[in-house]
């Protein structure tokens, strides 16, 4: 069984005109600006106004037309659009931290934030067999080189009878008594340790 959440992301929609960034940079620039949200961005908005700073004056240079001018230019921004891109890591990162106001946190920044659906595989599920008196068991993986113990009980978890541990994640049990409530658990191995027994889960065998 998977499940369906929704996780927010920082995205700079970076104007393309050398005004229009010079806008968008400013505007990121003060939404950081005392934002305890993201108390520590990487650039520090020190270094980011330097190279907004760097940047406003190249670009001013240019209406010039002075040799070399343009070059400066665009060096520059390439510079600030790599700390713009650091800057929205760091939000993200501080997004991620606290999801329930992640998209809150990411707005308060002045970026944008695009919403993305991602299925969550559930940590345990039990699913009717393709033959009668089957079921199938799943879990998440709980990593490499590890095992996992499985357990069942007919007698709503009075007793448990130990099924064959496998290295796989999903193990099918067949010969169940049709019509009845069975409970099933399950543990993992890691070369950390072994885990403590999920919270069983009950199905109907049909």
């Amino acid at each position: 069984m998977t499940t369906t959440a929704h996780v927010y992301v920082a995205v700079a929609k970076l104007p393309t005109t050398g005004q229009g960034l010079s806008t968008f940079c400013h505007a990121l620039l003060a939404g950081l600006t005392g934002n305890a949200h993201v108390p520590n961005p990487n650039p520090s908005l020190a270094i980011f106004g330097g190279l907004l700073n760097n940047y406003d004056t190249a670009q001013t240079a240019t209406k010039t037309r002075a040799a070399g001018t343009v070059g400066v230019r665009n060096a520059a921004k390439t510079a600030l659009k790599a700390g713009v891109r650091g800057i929205v890591a760091s939000v993200q990162l501080a997004a991620d931290a606290d999801p329930e106001n992640a998209e809150a946190i990411i707005t308060s920044t002045s970026l944008s934030v695009r919403k993305t659906a991602i299925r969550i595989k559930a940590p345990f599920a039990v699913k009717q067999g393709a033959v009668s008196g089957s079921v199938i068991l799943s879990v998440r993986s709980a990593g490499k080189h590890a095992s996992y113990d499985w357990e069942m009980s007919i007698d709503g978890g009075k007793t448990w009878t130990a099924l064959t541990s496998t290295t796989q994640t999903k193990t099918t049990v067949t010969a169940l008594p049709v019509g009845t409530n069975v409970m099933f658990r399950f543990r993992a191995l890691t070369p950390k340790g072994q885990g403590d027994w999920s919270q069983p889960l009950a199905i109907l065998v049909k």
